[in-house]
């Protein structure tokens, strides 16, 4: 499996995450605020699994490998390893914080890139580590949320010498920004999405710093403060900081570069008054000053500011557009010899959200749905335990990288969906449980918290339902998954990352498909298209509700597929907004198919007026929706 994580950038709200952190000791201090954003160059590598060791090596730019290191995967061993410092005590660390919550076992990792500057403000050291927790959680199907992996490499990095800050793992959540927010030891992650590309670059300053002093000096001026220059670092890092970050995160949010830039002139004036008299050998940082006011540069930047701890070590500026960018490295190399690493945030809008429509009766299970939810039906996966089917729908979306989820239900059904995702067991029947199921007790209650169920007054079709999540989804793009289907993937990713994937790659809607034969087309919504790529890609041409036979024959025809096979949706989707629009329409004006609002037709829309992708998915899909389809399921779904 190959892995890549990025380095990151704090854009604003440099050492606002550990003063915050005294908020457990000073209630009067401001809560910090801090806007990171990944960078486009970071630490690539190819991972497996391994019997009882974790391994790790690096090729370095030359070709050089260095290693392999290893360790047992034995608590003490990984415990000592992370103790003794340096880079493979990051992977250490995090292995040693991963066996002590899972039953893993080993790893080994081949660094074979990092091409993201060490020690300059751009943490490379958390790379690392979240490239780490990733790791074991793709190679062992954790079900880690991108949060859960940034947690695991914090705690896996101040298991070494290391005492990184909290804000150096948002690198887990890639190069878009993100506002993190902390209190104390509590910490809370926005993501924010830009309307247009900003350009950015970030210099290395190619002098000096210690940021061990800077932070020995700053943290003196707390919890309490007791002079006049101990008052102004607290007032910086407390109303002033988060004044300017907040700002700068409604800017970055229109997409207004000028004003970013603007922010950053601010903040970087408001640091030196504040903070530079309380380290000034290391915080006056003569060469970032002269950087940032060099007079040839100032045509093509909107501002910049310091990075990290500031001092001289890295700056950073945002450009007035790409050309702009180019020309800024090119003056920093020609007049200065200073290298300069180019960093775009992008307008795509990552996918964050998920919908799973579950407001049907259930008629083909009657009478079992008269009692129990067909979405809440027993099943037994790969791990062994029994679970509702709804479980194991929201896991696969939380282990593709969605991060909130919301299941459409009838309003009768709302507390039985309620109990079994957000309300622990009785005390006494949950002291009954073993140690392994009291922890997943919690960890379902912990799921519980990034589901919303929404309520559906009247079923009218699985168009009317997925328009019903119109106003949760916020104008984004989603996934959507069928409430009674389930997936076992034979990639190395899960089947809905693959279609998430895919839409990351094209900004254009994804459905997935699997091969069916002819006499079973009249089950599904089929698809046709040509072929982008090898890899299973395909770009539709048409959408059909279940059609016969001899239809597809006819009409549905894809090249390099057997004869009479063809694609068909496999209950999987990404979809951009503007299937909303559509669906709008039918409802408006009543447009049923077989007496319901239907989602095909409006799919096929989005395809003529946007373009639509499909993708074959690597994996398998099981159905619970009839007798015979759930009795199946059960028999094949546990050895997937």
């Amino acid at each position: 499996m190959k892995l890549f994580v990025p380095g990151r950038i704090c854009l604003f709200g440099e050492h606002s995450d550990w003063a915050a952190g005294y908020r457990r000791i000073n209630g009067e201090l401001e809560r910090g605020y801090t806007i990171i954003t990944g960078t486009n160059q970071g630490v690539f590598a190819e991972v497996q699994a391994h019997p009882n060791k974790l391994i790790v090596r690096s090729t370095l730019g030359d070709g050089t490998v260095v290693g392999p290191h290893e360790v047992e995967m034995d608590r003490e061993a990984l415990l000592a390893e992370a103790q003794k410092g340096g880079f493979f005590s990051y992977a250490a660390g995090v292995a040693y914080q991963v066996l002590t919550h899972y039953r893993v076992r080993g790893l080994e990792i081949h660094n074979n890139l990092t091409d993201l500057p060490i020690k300059k403000g751009l943490s490379s050291s958390a790379a690392i580590c979240v490239l780490v927790a990733r790791a074991f959680n793709r190679i062992y199907d954790l079900k880690m949320t991108v949060r859960g992996e940034m947690e695991f490499a914090y705690r896996g990095e101040i298991s070494t010498p290391s005492r990184c800050g909290r804000m150096d793992q948002g690198c887990a959540y890639g190069n878009r920004p993100i506002l993190m927010t902390y209190d104390g030891d509590q910490m809370d992650v926005q993501e924010l999405s830009v309307p247009r590309d900003l350009f950015f670059v970030i210099v290395d300053l190619g002098a000096g710093k210690d940021t061990k002093e800077i932070l020995n000096s700053l943290n003196h001026c707390y919890p309490f403060a007791e002079n006049e220059v101990q008052k102004g670092v607290q007032k910086y890092l407390g109303p002033i900081s988060a004044g300017i970050t907040l700002e700068a995160m409604e800017a970055l949010k229109a997409g207004d570069a000028e004003r970013v830039g603007a922010l950053m002139i601010r903040a970087q004036a408001e640091f030196d008054r504040h903070l530079q008299p309380a380290c000034p050998s290391q915080l006056t940082a003569p060469v970032l000053h002269k950087v940032l006011k060099y007079k040839p540069l100032q045509a093509y930047i909107w501002g910049g500011k310091g990075v990290g701890s500031q001092g001289d070590g890295t700056a950073q500026f945002i450009c007035k557009d790409e050309v702009a960018q180019q020309k800024v490295v090119e003056i920093l190399h020609a007049d200065l010899g200073l290298g300069g690493l180019k960093l775009i945030i992008k307008s795509a809008r990552r996918v964050r959200r998920a919908v799973i429509p579950a407001a049907g009766f259930g008629t083909r299970l009657f009478p079992a749905t008269k009692v129990v939810k067909k979405e809440l039906f027993p099943v037994i996966g790969r791990d062994g335990i029994c679970k509702p089917a709804i479980l194991a729908i929201v896991e696969e979306a939380l282990g593709s990288g969605i991060e909130e989820v919301a299941i459409i239900v009838q309003k009768a059904d709302k507390e039985s969906f309620e109990e079994f995702f957000m309300t622990p067991p009785p005390i006494e029947n949950f002291n009954k449980l073993s140690r392994s199921a009291q922890d997943y007790s919690r960890y379902v209650l912990d799921v519980g918290r990034r589901v919303t169920l929404l309520t559906q007054e009247v079923q009218e079709g699985f168009g009317h339902a997925v328009y019903g999540a119109r106003k949760w989804v916020q104008q984004e793009p989603f996934l959507l998954m069928l409430g009674d289907h389930l997936f076992s993937s034979t990639a190395d990713v899960c089947c809905a990352r693959q279609l998430l994937d895919v839409y990351d790659r094209t900004g254009l809607s994804v459905v997935g498909l699997m091969e069916t034969p002819a006499d079973e087309v009249h089950h599904f919504g089929c698809v046709a298209g040509t072929w982008e790529d090898e890899d299973g890609v395909l770009a539709l041409t048409e959408f059909v509700e279940k059609p016969d036979a001899d239809y597809a024959r006819k009409q549905l025809r894809v090249e390099r597929l057997p004869e009479d096979r063809f694609l068909s949706l496999n209950g999987q989707y990404v979809l951009t907004p503007r299937v909303f629009e559509f669906l709008e329409e039918h409802i408006a004006h009543n447009i049923r198919e077989r007496g319901e609002y239907q989602l095909t037709s409006c799919l096929d829309r989005v395809r003529q007026e946007d373009g639509f992708m499909g993708y074959v998915v690597k994996g398998r899909r099981f159905d619970i929706g009839n007798p015979e389809a759930y009795r199946q399921t059960l028999i094949d779904y546990r050895n997937a």
